[in-house]
């Protein structure tokens, strides 16, 4: 069970995990030393805590308590009481969602290990828990996105709701790619990014490698119009979408390692307003629920 303990001082030292919520530096910083993340809302304090994050501390209004009195008695961890003016000072903004958790992360597998046709009763009980050995999947997974070089957290965070909802099986990241265990991306993903399994690269250059000695087929998504139109790709029994930064695009680099680029066609009164091409997390959903056919 939770422990309630009433705070009224931002700079308590308990609260640490907590600081300045909004600066993004400060927080890459503090979170990868201390290995953790913030969840901020109810429900996706719920998610993070029903996908198996420990939960170092909660930091809450004190009308909070009573809602989530389930979940604290199922919590071995402090949970701080703090009126809004206080949580306010700490966190840089105001905490509309009332509840913040602060839990741990946990080791991120191999991407050859979420590629991997994982099956827990294949694999050995020594090793269950190991890093590189992801959770298990009904069947191999089949539609994956890649990410390259997303460096908006909303935009990140977007992504894994729209690839959740329309059944993607896992996500890969490039290495420069925003955290998906960032506060914000967390809390537009409505903790999503809890339910799709993903890994980061550690080669950008070569690692669409692994990709297609997997068995997937690389498609490249890109506003040009001459490439294929998404609905009449090639789609092999196991497909990658490679999806690019917010204002580039795929490098030049991943449109050629690419199996076949392809595109989201626009209409003709779009192209003559001078609309040729989407933003990411809308061409996103739309090539996702392209894929699910």
């Amino acid at each position: 069970m939770a422990s309630l303990i009433p705070v009224s001082d931002p700079a308590d030292p308990r609260l640490a995990d907590y600081v300045r919520l909004r600066d993004v530096n400060l927080r890459k910083s503090l979170e990868a030393e201390h290995g953790l993340f913030v969840a901020e809302g109810e429900k996706v304090i719920r998610r993070a805590v029903g996908a198996g994050y420990p939960v170092r501390s909660l930091l809450m209004a004190r009308r909070w308590a009573e809602p989530l009195a389930d979940l604290l008695d199922g919590v071995d961890a402090p949970a701080y009481l703090v009126d809004d003016a206080t949580m306010e000072s700490l966190t840089g903004f105001q905490v509309h969602r009332g509840a913040l958790a602060s839990l741990e992360r946990l080791p991120l597998p191999s991407v050859d290990a979420v590629l991997a046709p994982a099956r827990r009763a294949a694999v050995p009980e020594e090793v269950v828990d190991r890093a590189d050995v992801p959770a298990p999947h009904a069947r191999p997974p089949r539609r994956v996105l890649v990410l390259e070089d997303l460096v908006d957290h909303a935009n990140v965070g977007s992504i894994f709701r729209c690839a959740a909802a329309l059944g993607v099986d896992a996500v890969v990241l490039s290495p420069r790619c925003a955290d998906p265990l960032y506060r914000r991306a967390v809390k537009v993903s409505m903790g999503a990014v809890f339910a799709i399994p993903y890994a980061r690269m550690a080669n950008w250059h070569d690692d669409l490698g692994r990709l297609r000695a997997a068995g997937f087929t690389l498609l490249a998504l890109t506003p040009d119009q001459t490439a294929t139109p998404i609905e009449k790709a090639s789609m092999g029994d196991r497909v990658a979408l490679l999806l690019g930064s917010e204002g580039d695009g795929l490098s030049s680099h991943w449109l050629d390692e690419a199996d076949e680029p392809v595109c989201i066609p626009m209409s003709g009164d779009a192209m003559s307003a001078g609309v040729d091409s989407l933003n990411v997390t809308a061409a996103a959903a739309i090539a996702c629920h392209t894929l699910m056919r």
